[in-house]
Order: structure tokens, then C-alpha cells, then sequence
């Protein structure tokens, strides 16, 4: 279905009230005690007050528990290295007799000798021997066992990422840097692809240069149409949200990527229009749950960037941007995305948040969660969608930070609670069976496995 400006207003206008604003985002405080859950409906939503741990790293709700996987500093590498610090996006694979494999970013940038546990130089997996940064995969065994081993190295800022139907994972480089900048010996801002059940497929990494080259954060692929969608974090100006169509026929599957062509493909960013037709410049324009906005698509010049950024290659009016493209992740036929806050930055109202649902078959934005700056709470960045309803959240704010839920209707709840340090949480996703949820504290970088009484949550 094909959606222009002219059609997205007539149907704006007939739905009339349809375009109402649903809902209201419940407060999550603070505060170093039990944080209470919020009552839907008469059913309590979420799984209860937080219990502090004695043990000072993970406050959860009664009847919960935590295990750590790897700790940076602690946990060693099969090689005998330790477990590189800095942990970010993470998904879960599927592994032969139970096993779960993740595959974990580490957000490393600049030089290696800036950090003490950078990501080790193992060879025939790495990229740039200047950079510090990669992916390694964590294998965990039904009885607790754990192994863990490099998936790529000599990459930049492996920030969020994406699971792609075919189970892989795709790792991307939040750092743009040229051959020659801050040490560089190869340029970065690419996406990599990284297969946690085949070593031998992550050998001699080569960058998916079709995706853009810039400050990348998440990826998505669309299993249906094969479009992959992509955030930038990124400001003066604010990043943009980007959609890549593949090149006719080409079909997606392990190792394909790496087959294309530089120029493969279509790299596009949005042109987003609210019910009246208006061109709309920046997401921080909604103000209300239930926002929603039409979407054009508007050809990148140079997707490599070579002489601007990506980004800076448009004028103002032809294309709709957001501060903090964060954390994305496929559900309920589309994509979620994350603007983790907007300030003086952006030319619409000041947020502590937001989550957007884009729908490629309607071609809409909506705005399905939104942190008001007042909430006591702020700054969501990586996402995942819930097997038990709406989504869960890993909170880079001010001050404690947290895991929470929220549901269709923009409502939250607590679900963990840092209480080892200030350090953001990355990585939240669920074990393939749904029984375990796994998440990071990035700083100095721990991976934490939670299991509990999960069950479905009220929605409306």
C-alpha cells in the first residue's frame, strides 16, 4: 500500500476522532527504596515493588533472581583474555541441545590503548587493528557453564545492533572516523555482520557499505518486504531514521550481505507529514501518545559520506529528523524506535523520551510512548518487545537507572533497578524461549541473566 501526503490527510480527516490521543505515561521514580507498580484497570501492572539486593548490584521484584554472565575484569575469554569492557546491544540465538548464544557489543571507541580491556586482536576476525571496539559471542549451557570468544574486532563504538531473520546478528560502529582520524588505520561508520553459530563465517570482517557510513545505532530488517531500517544518534544537526531497499532480487540469507555492492540498493530518510498534510521537521513536534504521522521516503546523495555527512546533505523542508535515535526492534509487523530525548537541540518540545512504531505496509509513524520532563524518569535507549506484551526498556538517563516495561498504551513499570553504579543499562532482550531476560550495566560492563514468574501483561 502506497501512501502519499494528499491520502494520509483524507484519511486523517474520515477517522476524525480515530487520530484521538490514547492514554498516559505513569511516572517511575527514583527513588533508592521499593518503587511501587502502577494499577491497570484494577489489575496491578507489572510484577510489583522492587526489593533492594543485599548484594548491592540488581534490585527486582519479589520472587525474581539474577546471574552473572560475564563481568569485564572478572570473566575471561576462552583465550584467557578478560572479557572486554563497555557492554551494549545484545540479542539471543538459539543454540544446539538448549544452549543460549548472545552475541554482545562493546562500546569501545577511539585508540586501543585508551581502554584496559579493549576487545582482543584475535586473528582473521579483525577490521582496523587501531580500534578498540567489536562484538564477542557468550555461549551459555543449560547447567550454567559459559563461554565466550571474540565475534569481530578493530571496529568503533559498537553500539545497538540488530537480530536479523536469518539469525545473525548485525553489529554497527556509533563513530564515523576517517583513516587517519584518532589513530584510524581503515575508515568506520559501517554495519557488520556477525554469525554467533559460525566462526568461520566472521573471518576477514568486511563492512556493509550499501547501509551508510555514519554515526550508526540500531538496525532492522523487515523479514517480509527485506528493507533494513536504521537509527543515527547524532546532533547539529539532529539524526535521521533511514530505510534501505534492496537492489531488485536480491535475496536476503546468512553471509548475503557481504556480497553487495557499495552502492547496492536505496539509502533513504523520511519525509514525515502530519494529518493536514504539514511537513514535519523533527519528531520532538508530538506532544500526545497517538501522534501519528505519514511518512515519505527521500533518496540519500552520498551514502558514504565522503564529502558531508550523511545527514548534512539535506536542505531544511526536505527531511524529518530526531535527537537520539537509539535502540530499535522488530515486533507486531514493524519496527519500534526510540528517541531517547530531545532539549535545545530540536526545534519542537522537550522530552524525556520517546517510542515510535513505524508501519512500512501504512507507511505511519506513531508515537506510542512518551517521557514527559517532569516524570522523574527519562532517557530510553535500547529495546526490546516482550513475548509477555508490550516492550522493555533499558533506561540511559539522570540518576538511577532502570529496566521497565511499557505497554501499548504508553504506560510503565519497574522491572530492575541498578544498584551497583550510575551506569546506563543496554542490551535488554529476552532468551529464545522467553523464560530468561537478559540485560547489561555498560560501565565497567556486566552481563546479567533474570529469571522470575513472567507472565502476560495487561495492555489497556
Amino acid at each position: 500500500m502506497t501512501l502519499n501526503r494528499r491520502d494520509f490527510a483524507k484519511q486523517s480527516a474520515a477517522a476524525g476522532a480515530a487520530l484521538a490521543l490514547t492514554g498516559a505515561v505513569g511516572a517511575l521514580a527514583s527513588a533508592p527504596g521499593a518503587i511501587a507498580a502502577p494499577h491497570d484497570g484494577g489489575r496491578e501492572l507489572g510484577y510489583g515493588p522492587l526489593v533492594e539486593d543485599p548484594d548491592g548490584m540488581l534490585a527486582l521484584p519479589a520472587g525474581f533472581s539474577y546471574r552473572v554472565i560475564t563481568h569485564s575484569g572478572v570473566t575471561s575469554l576462552e583465550s584467557g583474555e578478560s572479557t572486554p569492557s563497555n557492554h551494549d546491544g545484545t540479542a539471543t540465538f538459539a543454540g544446539p541441545r538448549g544452549t543460549t548464544f548472545l552475541v554482545n557489543n562493546h562500546e569501545l571507541k577511539g585508540p586501543r590503548s585508551k581502554w584496559k580491556h579493549p576487545v582482543p586482536l584475535t586473528e582473521g576476525l579483525v577490521y582496523d587493528p587501531a580500534a578498540s571496539g567489536g562484538c564477542t559471542v557468550v555461549e551459555v549451557h543449560r547447567d550454567g557453564r559459559v563461554a565466550e570468544w571474540v565475534g569481530i574486532a578493530g571496529t568503533s563504538t559498537n553500539c545497538a545492533g540488530g537480530r536479523t531473520p536469518w539469525g545473525t546478528w548485525l553489529t554497527c560502529e556509533e563513530n564515523s572516523d576517517l583513516a587517519g582520524e584518532n589513530g584510524m588505520t581503515k575508515d568506520h561508520g559501517y554495519v557488520f555482520e556477525i554469525d554467533p553459530l559460525d566462526r568461520r563465517a566472521n573471518r576477514d570482517p568486511r563492512p556493509i557499505k550499501a547501509f551508510g557510513r555514519y554515526d550508526h545505532e540500531a538496525v532492522v530488517i523487515d523479514p517480509k518486504r527485506g528493507h533494513a531500517y536504521l537509527t543515527e544518534d547524532a546532533s547539529k544537526p539532529n539524526g535521521l531514521f533511514f530505510r534501505w531497499v534492496p537492489p531488485h532480487g536480491f535475496e536476503h540469507g546468512r553471509g548475503r550481505l557481504r556480497t553487495l555492492a557499495d552502492d547496492a540498493g536505496v539509502l533513504q530518510a523520511p519525509a514525515c507529514f502530519d494529518s493536514g498534510g504539514r511537513f514535519v521537521d523533527d519528531l520532538s513536534r508530538a506532544t500526545a501518545i497517538g501522534t501519528v504521522y505519514g511518512v515519505d521516503w527521500v533518496d540519500v546523495p552520498d551514502r558514504d559520506g565522503r564529502t558531508a555527512d550523511v545527514r548534512e546533505q539535506f536542505a531544511p523542508g526536505q527531511v524529518t529528523r530526531a535527537r537520539k535515535l537509539e535502540g530499535m526492534w522488530w515486533g507486531d509487523g514493524g519496527t519500534y524506535i526510540v528517541s531517547s530525548y530531545a532539549r535545545e537541540e530540536s526545534p519542537g518540545t522537550p522530552h524525556d523520551g520517546q517510542v515510535w512504531f513505524y508501519d512500512p505496509r501504512r507507511r505511519t509513524l506513531t508515537l506510542k510512548v512518551l517521557i514527559g520532563v517532569a516524570t522523574g524518569f527519562d532517557g530510553p535507549d535500547n529495546i526490546t518487545v516482550s513475548p509477555y506484551g508490550g516492550l522493555v526498556i533499558a533506561e540511559d538517563g539522570e540518576g538511577t537507572q532502570h529496566l521497565f516495561g511499557a505497554t501499548d498504551r504508553g504506560r510503565t513499570y519497574p522491572i530492575a533497578r541498578n544498584d551497583f553504579n550510575d551506569s546506563e543499562f543496554t542490551g535488554v532482550v529476552f532468551s529464545p524461549d522467553g523464560d530468561t531476560l537478559f540485560a547489561n550495566i555498560q560501565d565497567p560492563g556486566i552481563m546479567l541473566a533474570i529469571t522470575g514468574p513472567w507472565r502476560r501483561q495487561p495492555q489497556r
